[in-house]
């Protein structure tokens, strides 16, 4: 599945989950801009994921790892983290 779907889809699954409407984002984006991002046609800056994530109140990096577990649907949690936590630990 293409990044930008993926994006949008978990952004929407957070949002929906946390019952918010997207007039809940208005201080930081137009309701048209944050329907782009949730159907795939846009895709945010990393300043813009932070934000987004701080309305949802989650870190940036939750909405980025339900991100590729929506791309990737055969990755687990599990899997993923650790990946992540191998290869942090490499460049450290």
């Amino acid at each position: 599945m293409d990044t930008r779907k993926a994006f949008g889809i978990a952004l929407r699954h957070r949002r929906l989950h946390q019952r918010l409407t997207q007039e809940d984002f208005s201080e930081l984006s137009s309701r048209t801009y944050l329907s782009s991002l949730e159907r795939g046609i846009k895709c945010p800056t990393l300043d813009k994921v932070v934000e987004l994530a701080s309305v949802l109140g989650i870190h940036p990096l939750t909405l980025i790892a339900e991100t590729f577990l929506t791309s990737e649907p055969d990755q687990t949690v599990d899997t993923l983290l650790k990946r992540v936590h191998a290869e942090i630990s490499e460049g450290s």
